[in-house]
């Protein structure tokens, strides 16, 4: 949600920020379970505000909701974009956990500074539906192309969410801004472990004609009405999906 920032074309960074407007989009598109990513928006020299505004200003304005946020541990690189996740979910979230990806030793400059690469987070948290279990993670992980590197030769972040969803035996679902270009082949590694996505031909990112965002799904679950909604909220397009339990 790029911290309610909204999408302008001619000048995407400095867009003004319209928090209300994202709220308004989210009650246009009723949903039992939503994973944001980029919450917050990072800080001078990795700060983090706490309370966090935009997950509590979240929290007020969708009542009936269940949630869980969490920051990602301090950069003092951090780049003024934005960081933090959250799932909020109708039903009761069990079971949370904040994981740590860990930075690669990557090396790059931002607007002429010497920046390192960040520490990025898996959220695990569980629910159950009608007596059934369903696991829930989201991730926001390094966009290594837009530092002059790649998640194939740096991939420990997607190794560590790999290793997550495999020790998983229940209906699972893995939602995030992946940061991946078709290179990487993120969606085979998960495909591997058992997790499809719902969709991977529709564009989701504004900047970049990539699908960088996914929601993935195990054998517990069937996908239908999967779609990428456009807006204008954020610089990502949202994605959606109905699921239904396999069995």
């Amino acid at each position: 949600m790029q911290f309610g920032q909204r999408w302008d074309p001619r000048d995407p960074d400095k867009a003004p920020i319209h928090l209300s407007g994202t709220i308004d989009f989210l009650r246009a598109h009723p949903h039992d379970i939503y994973f944001f990513q980029e919450v917050e928006r990072a800080q001078p020299l990795g700060a983090q505000v706490e309370p966090p505004p935009n997950f509590i200003k979240l929290k007020s304005a969708m009542d009936g909701y269940h949630a869980v946020f969490a920051y990602p541990k301090i950069n003092p690189d951090e780049l003024p974009f934005g960081i933090a996740l959250a799932i909020f979910s109708r039903w009761p979230i069990i079971g949370f956990e904040a994981c740590d990806l860990p930075p690669a030793e990557v090396a790059f400059e931002f607007e002429g500074q010497p920046k390192r690469a960040s520490h990025r987070q898996l959220l695990k948290a569980k629910t159950e539906i009608a007596g059934r279990e369903l696991v829930l993670f989201n991730t926001h992980l390094q966009a290594f192309f837009m530092i002059g590197a790649s998640s194939n030769e740096h991939r420990k972040q997607r190794d560590l969410v790999e290793q997550s969803i495999r020790e998983t035996n229940a209906p699972a679902l893995l939602a995030g801004d992946f940061n991946c270009t078709p290179e990487e082949k993120i969606v085979d590694q998960f495909g591997q472990a058992g997790f499809r996505t719902a969709q991977d031909e529709t564009i989701t990112w504004r900047r970049m004609p990539y699908v960088t965002d996914h929601l993935f799904f195990n054998r517990g679950l069937i996908a239908s009405d999967c779609k990428v909604i456009e807006t204008d909220c954020s610089d990502h397009h949202p994605v959606s999906s109905t699921f239904t339990f396999a069995d």
